[in-house]
């Protein structure tokens, strides 16, 4: 079996990985094996982040959405089922964009599924 060196391989693994490594505090952002480890490390973070990211924003739409049909006496749970059987297929962030941005459309879809 033939000895390899892995010299240009190897030093570019090393290099991409601390690359990634950039801008962390002590050793981690020089030493490989400490800066690999924190880069699994934020890798696994953001990972799990990209799932809570859409979680939250869902959760902060159907608050926005919530607090946007309570002055019309009527809850969310009850907004969202007369909305899907008045056949009105907007989602929860578009839903939560138009009552912030545009009351009085959104008043008038609440107006339609109270109707409904």
């Amino acid at each position: 079996m033939p000895r390899v060196k892995r010299g240009f391989k190897a030093r570019r693994r090393r290099a991409r990985v601390m690359k990634h490594a950039k801008g962390y505090y002590g050793r981690k952002k020089t030493i490989f094996r400490r800066g690999s480890e924190g880069v699994e490390r934020a890798w696994v973070f953001a990972y799990r982040d990209r799932k809570v990211r859409k979680r939250a924003f869902r959760q902060l739409w159907i608050t926005r959405i919530n607090a946007a049909v309570q002055p019309f006496n009527i809850s969310y749970s009850q907004f969202m089922f007369k909305l899907k059987k008045a056949n009105i297929s907007l989602n929860r962030k578009m839903l939560s964009e138009l009552a912030i941005s545009d009351p009085k459309s959104f008043e008038t879809i609440v107006q339609q599924v109270k109707a409904a």
